[in-house]
């Protein structure tokens, strides 16, 4: 959003520095990005606040002046010579401007034209050079002919890029006033936030300056008066669903002339970033910008003539499917019904809140204009941008909300500026079809509750009259103010909303600097402790204190990329997923069922830089449940590996690669930091996985999760050098949900252990978990640690076989353990796998 200091003049009496008005704007809630000087003194800025560029037009360098004349120069068809005066002096002032062409040689000029005249060593920007690179008038002969001064084009003052001719002022422009003096000016740029769109115009930031500092306010004012015939029975209005159009107001205005604006209105317009047509054209977007209302003009004559020589009747309806139109841009759009459209019996004549239609626009051979000013559902216009991509001033606001009784506001100042610029005759009346209308929002609010949640101390007078700068109508009773909501405002909601609303905008007037800082008066509430969130982020510090990075990735994704992880030949039952409405992008339509195939996109994308990758995410998918209209978003978390197992170092000799149990080390080692109890991993098969290299994973008997190393058909389906990709799924809800509440601290040891070692012969199909478990359970409390160090296969212990070896370690935490003690678990430990396991003790 765009706004000129000099238009807020025209509203509020402003006597503020253009940084101190920068301030003010930013500390009620529009930010300023940039402010551009175009003509007026350059502030200086003691630290650097805001952006800030532009050009600044030196008072004796830069006048208004006068061309009485333009005559042909003696040596050049594309040069002319103007005879000029400036207020003091008379010049003649060489200039190749194509627009005097039609002056030359007719002699003296009635009226003479006005313009923008720089002297000698004036400052300006070079009209011949790309950008805005500044140049000195300095005097030097053309062609013969002494020059020394110019008369200036828009972009060599810095307005706009148009240096195809020169500026043509109003006639009553003074001639000999500094042109500082006469339309020196400053353009404040901000975003405007969507709660606030109230302030997409002149008069809605007006509003806001004169609040603040107190000030009245000035509002447009309607200057001519209406002269044609009444506008009732020159067209209907007809309303299909007042929820998507809840109110619709046109005028008429009668001979008209396609001439153009005055020249304050054109410069306002390009500063303002819209570009200048006619001065019909021009009256739509100026009150827009000015009240905020968007309007559309229509040709009349055409919808008379699209009606059949009948009264032309104005249909808002949705849009039918596959119905086409070509807005005023000259683009074809193919409509859905969830779009809004303006039409007439012969079929659709714009693309309502966003853009017109082409056949209906104002053209050079308009005379009778039907001014449209209506208001429009916000979600439709929404969903009508994101479809047909279109981006226009009208959609911006319209988008956000924009109350229905600037209609008429809208509509009876533009036909105020039609009439005035164009000449045109404004028929009497509007039609006014108001079938929804808006409810303002009423707040109760007592002082204390005012006083208690901002941290000040008022008086409901006080707080009223803040209120009433903003124009809400307020009552004050026993300390308790009613406030009505302003009928432009549609942010301020009903009951606990539209209280937090108005103490936001009671705190925006008082001024956040003014709020002193004060100590909570309230007690503390009883902490307590979120441990979901604590044991998400406990699993993160692990997971990253073993190495591994995390990474965010998109949750947005496509049936496509998630279906690359599941063979061509394996059976897969069809997923629903939960699919966006108005998609970003083509290749995210849908969200994720699985965070693997955002953690393959960032492993493709780091193959060929990182030699070795270990990478984890956590964070929701999305399953959609039948008849409930929210999925459920189960935490999921997984891992991803590949590459050396070690980074290359200059003691690092072997080029070992990550495995199957690298990746089983990590969650034994995460499991065991999170004192899971009862941890199996038993062979499991999944598409995703390489047959054979996959594991499930249980805790306390429950399923939490499968990791493995991909399938081969699918690592050639990624970009990832044919390395060997290892992936784990846990389902991180769950396991967190199996973890004990509490757990037992062992102190540390005081006696010396009993280590040995124990290796034993078995078929190939017994698990090493098997038989561990058996070990446990026969060395009991005083087997301290088991681990595993050797499997052997070999013709010495027979086909169909492996030994296994162990390391046994034994313990008493209250005695040595004397070696009779040693024998007799060791004994037990044998016994009981050759009872269970058929196991032999190799010798």
């Amino acid at each position: 959003m765009k706004v000129l200091y000099s238009w807020l003049k025209d509203y509020v009496d402003i006597d503020l520095s253009i940084i101190d008005l920068a301030r003010l704007l930013t500390r009620t809630g529009m930010e300023v990005e940039n402010i551009s000087v175009v003509g007026m003194e350059m502030p200086q800025m003691e630290r650097r606040e805001f952006k800030m560029s532009g050009l600044e037009w030196a008072r004796d360098k830069f006048v208004v002046a006068r061309i009485d004349e333009v005559m042909p120069h003696p040596d050049a068809d594309r040069l002319v010579l103007c005879k000029l005066f400036d207020g003091e002096v008379e010049h003649v002032v060489l200039t190749g401007a194509p627009d005097l062409y039609p002056y030359k040689g007719k002699g003296p000029l009635d009226p003479p034209i006005m313009v923008a005249y720089a002297k000698e060593g004036a400052v300006l920007y070079d009209g011949h050079k790309p950008g805005r690179e500044t140049t000195k008038l300095k005097r030097a002969k053309i062609r013969g002919v002494e020059s020394y001064s110019m008369v200036c084009s828009e972009k060599e003052l810095g307005i706009s890029d148009e240096h195809e001719g020169i500026i043509h002022l109003d006639a009553d422009a003074p001639v000999g006033m500094p042109l500082m003096d006469y339309m020196g000016d400053a353009v404040f740029e901000f975003e405007i936030l969507p709660n606030m769109i109230r302030n997409a115009s002149v008069v809605g930031v007006a509003r806001e300056v004169a609040a603040v500092l107190g000030l009245p306010m000035r509002k447009p004012q309607i200057k001519s008066k209406a002269s044609g015939p009444a506008v009732q029975g020159k067209a209907v209005i007809q309303i299909d669903d007042s929820n998507l159009n809840p109110r619709f107001v046109a005028g008429l205005i009668e001979n008209v002339k396609q001439i153009p604006s005055p020249y304050l209105i054109q410069r306002r317009l390009r500063l303002s970033g819209m570009r200048p047509i006619n001065a019909v054209v021009d009256a739509t977007n100026y009150a827009m910008l000015e009240v905020g209302q968007p309007l559309h003009a229509y040709d009349y004559d055409v919808l008379v003539k699209r009606a059949g020589g009948k009264v032309p009747t104005v249909i808002t309806r949705p849009a039918a499917d596959g119905e086409k139109i070509t807005t005023l841009d000259d683009v074809t759009h193919t409509l859905s019904p969830e779009m809004i459209v303006v039409a007439d019996s012969a079929g659709s004549l714009g693309l309502a809140g966003v853009m017109g239609g082409l056949e209906s626009e104002i053209t050079d051979k308009t005379t009778t204009v039907l001014l449209e000013g209506a208001s429009w559902n916000f979600i439709n216009v929404r969903r009508a941008i994101a479809k047909t991509r279109i981006s226009s001033e009208a959609g911006y606001r319209f988008s956000r909300g924009i109350h229905p009784a600037l209609c008429s506001e809208g509509v009876a100042q533009c036909l105020d500026y039609m009439a005035l610029w164009s000449g045109g005759s404004v028929s009497e009346g509007l039609i006014d079809e108001y079938p929804n209308p808006a409810e303002d929002s009423v707040v109760t609010l007592t002082i204390e509750k005012i006083n208690r949640f901002l941290g000040i101390e008022s008086t409901a007078e006080e707080i009223a009259e803040l209120l009433r700068c903003l124009e809400f109508e307020c009552d004050v009773a026993n300390g308790t103010l009613t406030v009505k909501t302003p009928p432009h405002r549609l942010d301020i909601g009903e009951g606990v909303i539209g209280e937090a609303d108005v103490l936001e905008e009671i705190a925006r007037m008082y001024g956040y600097d003014n709020i002193a800082a004060t100590r909570l008066s309230d007690s503390l509430p009883k902490q307590r402790g979120n441990y979901a969130l604590e044991a998400e982020e406990h699993v993160r510090d692990l997971l990253v204190s073993m190495g591994l990075q995390e990474v965010m990735t998109y949750r947005l994704t496509s049936k496509e990329s998630e279906a690359k992880l599941i063979p061509a030949d394996a059976a897969q039952e069809e997923q629903p997923y939960v699919t966006l409405i108005n998609p970003i992008t083509v290749d995210r339509v849908v969200m994720r069922r699985r965070i693997l195939p955002g953690i393959m996109e960032v492993l493709e994308r780091n193959a060929r830089l990182a030699e070795r990758q270990a990478i984890f995410e956590i964070g929701p998918v999305y399953l959609p449940v039948e008849g409930e209209k929210l999925p459920e978003e189960p935490l999921k978390l997984s891992v991803a590996m590949m590459g050396k197992r070690l980074p290359s170092a200059w003691d690092q000799k072997l080029d070992e690669m990550i495995d199957f149990y690298d990746m089983k080390g990590i969650l034994e080692s995460l499991l065991d930091a999170l004192h899971a109890e009862k941890v199996q991993f038993i062979p499991a098969k999944e598409a995703t996985y390489h047959p054979g290299k996959c594991a499930e994973i249980l805790v306390d008997g429950q399923s939490i999760g499968v990791f493995g190393e991909m399938h081969p058909q699918l690592v050639q389906t990624f970009d990832v050098a044919d390395s060997a990709v290892i992936l784990a799924e846990l389902d991180l809800q769950m396991m967190l949900n199996v973890l004990p509440d509490r757990f037992e601290i062992t102190a540390v040891p005081q006696y010396p252990p009993v280590y040995e070692d124990l290796a034993i012969i078995v078929d190939e199909g017994v698990a090493a978990a098997d038989i561990e478990a058996v070990i446990r359970k026969a060395g009991g409390k005083l087997l301290y640690d088991v681990q595993l160090f050797d499997i052997y296969r070999g013709k010495q212990i027979g086909e169909g076989k492996k030994s296994l070896a162990y390391s046994l370690v034994y313990l008493a935490p209250d005695r040595t353990l004397t070696v009779t003690e040693v024998e007799k678990i060791r004994r037990k430990v044998i016994t009981l796998l050759e009872r269970e396991l058929e196991a032999v003790l190799r010798s």
